[in-house]
């Protein structure tokens, strides 16, 4: 890792510390089963009326927001969960029969990187540090 990794951000306003990454699924309750089971999220509010709710990661302060929406939209932006073990949490996702963007690819000595999708059609990745120690 670099030493400005470790550098405070000079940001032009103060930041709460809590992130929530919104996306948009076909039926709520499924969504939240799927998180559940699929990556171990938790609930942690749903509001029917507007077809919004909010799953908790391991990632304090980091929430997903799942909304409920008759047509589906998907961004450019693929946020990435850092893993110890790629091929034990991929192999976990297919047992679920979680669809992958093809094989885990590794980068430059690097990194590990695989795709995958929620049953909505989200893309997700899921990365593993390679080299930890001289980083």
């Amino acid at each position: 890792m670099t030493e400005t990794a470790a550098q405070p951000v000079n940001a032009p306003f103060e930041y709460d510390r809590q992130l929530v990454i919104s996306v948009n699924v076909s039926n709520f309750d499924a969504a939240v089963e799927w998180y559940r089971e699929a990556l171990g999220f938790e609930i942690v509010y749903r509001l029917d009326e507007y077809g919004w709710g909010e799953v908790r990661t391991p990632w304090g302060g980091v929430n997903i927001g799942l909304g409920e929406s008759e047509e589906l939209k998907h961004g450019g932006t693929v946020p990435t969960f850092g893993v110890k073990d790629i091929a034990a949490a991929r192999a976990h996702l297919e047992s679920l029969g979680t669809s992958f963007d093809g094989d885990t690819y590794e980068i430059g000595g690097m990194v590990k990187l695989c795709t995958f999708y929620d049953p909505d059609g989200n893309a997700w990745m899921l990365a593993e540090a390679q080299n930890r120690d001289e980083r």
